[in-house]
């Protein structure tokens, strides 16, 4: 009986709640989501006292829930060197937390039956027909060496949704791959198409069979040309018009006007994976390359929580959002070797890491919550069980690890019933 009681309260919650909203979402005093004001203060102490010691410049957070704001605020400085104070709607390089928006796309096609998981991501980049696979051997002196073969298995789109597609970064071991990579031009992608980008990645080996290993990689341009493909228009068209525009995330996209640059947040140049966006970019990649303000991205937050809508428009359906947002890796995830990007405690979803473990992980979450992070800092997540979303935006990148762990503890700490 309780848990018929609590499907149903779920199913009023995904049908009557968006309807009432007007701008972000409705605010609300923490006390009547079950949030204690006084422990939310914490938040202020610490990152002012954060801010005071140079450790971060400045942070802009939001909380939701029951589909109300209890905590927005803005701290710090956008760009101390010019004496920018950040404001809550200022624009953050969210990187990786690009890949979201990637995965919804996909699986928007994969409902309207443009596209199959199970389909050969040779079906739609000709180019992946002839892919290999590199075995590595170490030297005596500790140089490697690397011959190819044939793959056992064949590379299709779920593979590139879960990063088990055998593809590498540029950043990552081994030693003969990543030199391969770094030939190519992917540290430095400049004016690469994703369909340019999705054919050099073609030629190169893979670190594995696909299917086989976990390995956080360049799936995602891959997976944008798909959704290129399979949709008939450009990445981020695609983007604009089925869930920017939707959503009205206005401040979110490819693209920053001289008006956004006034509003994005400082990132120093010489950071090896700086991203200009004074210029005009022709990459639109499903694994990096956009921005957003805390306001977009919690809209975007808010219709995954609802189960695939928001404000009475739906983009997919709650059994697609429920299974894109379960783990995907089984025995390849959960693992604690530092290769392993989601950590212990975690596994992966499309786009997402999925708890599904209450301990082991080093900070407090929900068994099903998911969440994303981005190189600079930025991070989200969402926790079904206890209604939950929460946004932090911040561009530190030698700091983000930590605090995406020092945000989600200060956050739960707060929540007391």
């Amino acid at each position: 009986m309780k848990l018929r009681l609590k499907l149903l309260v779920l199913c009023f919650c995904f049908v009557f709640i968006p309807t009432a909203w007007a701008g972000i979402l409705p605010e609300t005093v923490p006390e009547a989501v079950g949030f204690s004001s006084e422990r939310l203060s914490r938040i202020e102490t610490k990152l002012k006292a954060d801010i005071a010691e140079g450790r971060i410049p400045g942070a802009v957070i939001l909380v939701a829930r029951k589909g109300q704001i209890a905590y927005f605020e803005a701290f710090g400085m956008q760009d101390k060197q010019a004496g920018i104070p950040l404001k809550k709607d200022s624009l953050f390089r969210i990187y990786s937390m690009t890949k979201p928006f990637a995965s919804v796309a996909a699986m928007m096609l994969f409902e309207e039956g443009k596209l199959l998981l199970s389909d050969p991501v040779s079906k739609y980049i000709p180019a992946f027909k002839d892919i290999q696979v590199g075995v590595i051997e170490k030297e005596a002196d500790g140089n490697e060496t690397i011959t190819t073969r044939k793959p056992t298995t064949t590379m299709t789109v779920f593979h590139l949704l879960t990063h088990t597609s055998g593809l590498n970064y540029w950043f990552y071991p081994p030693k003969a791959i990543q030199k391969m990579y770094l030939e190519a031009g992917f540290n430095k992608p400049g004016q690469m198409t994703v369909e340019e980008m999705s054919d050099k990645l073609a030629a190169l080996p893979l670190l594995f069979d696909p299917g086989t290993q976990y390995r956080y990689s360049h799936s995602y341009e891959v997976l944008s040309r798909v959704v290129e493909v399979a949709s008939g228009m450009p990445m981020n068209q695609f983007l604009q018009e089925r869930i920017f525009d939707p959503l009205k995330m206005k401040d979110t996209g490819y693209h920053a006007s001289q008006e956004d640059l006034a509003r994005l947040a400082y990132l120093t140049p010489k950071n090896p994976l700086y991203q200009d966006f004074t210029k005009p970019t022709k990459l639109f990649g499903g694994g990096s390359g956009t921005i957003s303000t805390a306001e977009d991205y919690a809209r975007f937050s808010q219709m995954l929580l609802n189960g695939g809508q928001l404000e009475g428009k739906r983009f997919l359906s709650p059994q697609t959002v429920a299974y894109m947002s379960s783990d995907q890796l089984g025995p390849l995830g959960n693992r604690a070797d530092p290769l392993y990007v989601p950590g212990v405690g975690y596994g992966g979803g499309f786009g997402f890491y999925v708890r599904v473990d209450a301990g082991r992980s080093p900070f407090i979450g929900s068994v099903g919550e998911f969440y994303k992070g981005g190189y600079a800092g930025t991070c989200f997540w969402v926790d079904p069980e206890e209604e939950l979303m929460a946004v932090f935006m911040v561009s530190a990148p030698a700091h983000r690890v930590a605090y995406r762990h020092l945000i989600k503890t200060m956050i739960y700490q707060a929540l007391v019933e």
